[in-house]
């Protein structure tokens, strides 16, 4: 661990983000040139005075998921990211085939996105980042590990993370989950992650492998989806998906017709998602 580089590297990557670089209003009185320690650190999901340690070269090692988290807080690229790893002495994250780093570009969109439900997804449906509404609407995703990241893993072996959606929605959703896994293992072979999940899965749920033996393929999830919510009562929203195409990474974003009772049921949860997490934060599930 080079604590001074790595001290140096992370002023410089604060410094040179703005407030409205990660959706935090700047005030009348900022003086600071970029982030504040405090604004960094909140983004990372740490405490400040751990951040204000490791800028002055005396905190004990981050570990890799903190390493993670901090990378997304400070919208580093993937270089960047790698060297942030390596000075804290961690091996860089292995690219082949996977990424679970958000790019900036995405993460951009996700940060100026606060008053509509919108989450960062892998290839696998892994939750890579969601906004606050996101959390208000689908649950925080945050907590979730290895295989349970992915919503096709906890659709079939847990049922209760099917209640999102009314019941008579749910078959649908459960053929068109199994058909995007099914697209990503003809596209990744057989010894991709792909894969293994599939294999995880027919191991564990009889029901994932009933729909699984019906080769259902180029099934897609319906653009107006419903949904329910304790919160705020039942939600039709429309999604839009942005496709990274270098990565694989999808942005979900959800809206409601203008005007309309969902509309205003929308910006009530918008409200609850504010309320979940600090300003301009989004959460990410982490490895």
């Amino acid at each position: 661990m080079d604590r001074r580089q790595l001290a140096d590297f992370l002023r410089t990557r604060r410094d040179a983000l703005q407030p409205e670089d990660v959706g935090l209003p700047r005030g009348p009185r900022r003086r600071t040139a970029g982030l504040r320690r405090e604004e960094a650190a909140a983004l990372a999901g740490m405490s400040a005075d751990y951040w204000s340690r490791l800028e002055q070269g005396r905190g004990p090692q981050p570990s890799e998921p903190m390493l993670a988290a901090m990378a997304r807080a400070l919208r580093l690229t993937r270089a960047e990211r790698d060297h942030l790893f390596r000075l804290a002495g961690h091996h860089a994250p292995e690219r082949a085939g996977r990424t679970d780093h958000v790019g900036p570009a995405l993460q951009r969109i996700l940060d100026r996105l606060t008053d509509t439900p919108a989450m960062v997804l892998s290839d696998l449906g892994e939750t890579l980042a969601q906004n606050g509404p996101a959390v208000a609407l689908l649950g925080d995703h945050a907590a979730y590990r290895g295989w349970e990241r992915a919503t096709v893993y906890r659709w079939w072996t847990d049922p209760a993370s099917r209640d999102v959606y009314p019941p008579e929605d749910q078959a649908e959703h459960g053929r068109v989950f199994t058909a995007e896994l099914r697209t990503a293992y003809a596209t990744g072979g057989r010894g991709s992650r792909a894969a293994a999940l599939v294999a995880e899965l027919l191991a564990r749920s009889p029901e994932f492998a009933a729909v699984w033996a019906q080769h259902d393929v180029g099934e897609k999830h319906p653009r107006t989806k419903r949904f329910v919510n304790a919160e705020v009562g039942p939600l039709t929203l429309d999604c839009a998906t942005l496709l990274d195409t270098d990565t694989g990474q999808r942005l979900l974003v959800f809206t409601a017709t203008p005007g309309s009772v969902d509309a205003e049921r929308l910006a009530l949860l918008a409200v609850v998602g504010r309320q979940r997490l600090p300003a301009g934060d989004a959460v990410g599930g982490r490895p």
